[in-house]
């Protein structure tokens, strides 16, 4: 479960088209994920609890528009009022937790306005050949699922949701084989070993592209192209209903790359699929 609260995503739109560096990244990642604690502490404690100086934090108020970090200080307050405990119409904590997902997605929606940046990592991902999928621990069933439709529509879909010394090989070996993109879930609690596989994969020279929990998230610094759907955490365990959403949104994508190739492997598979009678009804 991550540590924000529930007004923790809303902090996500201070950083809508702001360029940080990988330090300032540092420090958003740390508002958001200790939302709305931060919201009142002084810049000198800030600095403590994200690992970096005092000035850095006041380089990245300004960065972010404000005169400084007090101004920023005020902005966060705004932003991490949380609904009181007992409102009613908050509903119970189940409801709540739903309901932050509704958030989460109707964010998502409004990022997808921009149709031309989803087409055009549709294409980067449809032309790869091989196209690795990473996703380890937490996002290894997001990368399955996105694989097991990709592969109908795609000729050589590689998952790669084992870590280990094993899955450097299997960056290279797909890189050898011809692939140019990479396509890596990364969710929190982001395991390092996932980190060192999206550095891995651009030394093998991939294109990575990375759906993740944040615009500010550890993997926007391995990445070239950045895909942020906001991951739910209300529950004991993260919700991911908003990550797999997106998903299936670039296989969209995928698919409208090449619809030519596309119907003619679906039409395929039905063929296969009723000849050997998979599925009932």
């Amino acid at each position: 479960m991550n540590e924000s609260g529930a007004r923790g995503t809303d902090l996500l739109d201070l950083f809508d088209g702001v360029r940080l560096t990988p330090t300032q990244r540092r420090i958003a990642h740390c508002l958001v994920q200790h939302a709305p604690a931060v919201a009142y502490l002084s810049a000198a404690e800030v600095a403590e609890l994200a690992g970096v100086s005092q000035p850095s934090v006041t380089r990245f108020a300004v960065a972010l528009g404000h005169d400084g970090y007090p101004a920023l200080r005020r902005r966060l307050r705004d932003l991490t009022v949380a609904t009181p405990a007992g409102s009613a119409d908050a509903g119970n904590e189940l409801q709540q937790a739903v309901r932050a997902e509704m958030g989460n997605l109707d964010r998502l929606a409004g990022q997808l306005a921009d149709r031309d940046r989803i087409a055009e990592t549709g294409r980067l991902l449809a032309s790869s050949r091989p196209l690795p999928v990473l996703g380890l621990r937490a996002a290894a069933p997001l990368a399955a699922y996105f694989a097991y439709f990709a592969a109908k529509v795609h000729p050589d879909v590689r998952v790669l949701d084992d870590g280990g010394s094993l899955l450097t090989d299997r960056l290279e070996q797909a890189a050898e084989a011809g692939a140019s993109a990479l396509l890596a879930f990364v969710l929190p609690r982001y395991p390092r070993e996932t980190l060192d596989a999206l550095r891995d994969a651009r030394a093998a020279g991939l294109t990575i592209v990375a759906i993740t929990d944040s615009p500010v998230s550890p993997a926007t610094e391995h990445s070239d192209v950045v895909l942020p759907a906001a991951v739910g955490a209300q529950l004991v365990f993260d919700l991911h209903t908003a990550p797999m959403t997106l998903a299936m949104v670039l296989l969209q994508a995928i698919c409208d790359a090449a619809p030519a190739d596309t119907q003619r492997r679906l039409e395929a598979f039905e063929a296969s699929a009723a000849r050997r009678q998979l599925f009932r009804g």
